[in-house]
Order: structure tokens, then sequence, then C-alpha cells
């Protein structure tokens, strides 16, 4: 498993920021490769995820859904469960996303196996990392 910590500013609003991470419409998109290929209630969607890891590129499908949502506590989980469509891999995350007036902080675990796993653990890191900066830089332009 690996674990990562970010913090991200968007200039926005708690209310604002809130609404945000809880529309996959808008976020999933905020992942680098990443799109909704159907949604099945607010809270869950079918999506789709492409991942350049070194020389190898694959594409994971599985589904994304809030699991929790604190609407007081501007606190929110995001379960992520997807399979290499090339492989037997699977890449699943828990994404937890804690707001703050102008941003907040997100803590991602993050399981990965198969091809995307045997390019070693540092590659995976980096690259989940980069993802990660990535979509915090996106989410502040939605």
């Amino acid at each position: 498993m690996v674990e990562l910590n970010h913090h991200f500013q968007t200039g926005r609003t708690t209310d604002y920021n809130w609404a945000a991470i809880l529309d996959l419409d808008r976020i999933v998109p905020c992942v680098e490769g990443g799109k909704v290929l159907e949604r099945s209630s607010d809270e869950k969607a079918k999506a789709e995820i492409k991942v350049k890891m070194g020389a190898m590129s694959m594409t994971f499908r599985g589904t994304v859904e809030v699991t929790e949502a604190d609407a007081a506590a501007r606190t929110a989980v995001i379960a992520v469960r997807s399979k290499d469509t090339g492989g037997s891999g699977y890449a699943n995350a828990d994404v937890r996303f804690t707001l703050d007036d102008g941003g907040g902080a997100i803590n991602t675990k993050a399981t990965i196996n198969g091809k995307a796993a045997s390019m070693g653990e540092g590659v995976v890191q980096s690259v989940l990392d980069a993802l990660i900066q990535d979509f915090t830089t996106k989410l502040n332009k939605i």
C-alpha cells in the first residue's frame, strides 16, 4: 500500500470546494487521463483512467464512489476500485478530502498490483504523486 498526503489551494470558498469534490462529473476528469463512462447515481460512477508508468501505458476501468460525506466536518472519502483492462492487475484507492477555507488536504491510500506494481514502489509512488499534484492544479480551475 502507498499512502500520500497533499495540500491544495483553490482560492474558493469551502462551500464551493465541497460541491466540487462531491460532483464526480467534475472531479474525475481532473485526474489526468480520467473520464466518467456512466453514472449509476449521484454518488457512484463507472470511470476510466489511462496512466503512463515508465514505458508502459495502462487503462484502468472501474467505479468511483463517494463512500463518506460529512457536510458539517467538510470531509469526504471517495473510493476508487479499478481493474487493468489489459491484464489481471488492479488499482484501488481511498481518497480522503478534508476541506478548509480556500483549499484543504488530500490523503490517498492506494493498493496496486499486476503490471503497475511490477514497476516498483518508487515508480508507483512517483506516478501517483504526479497524478495527485496535477489533480489539485486542475481542481483549482473547476
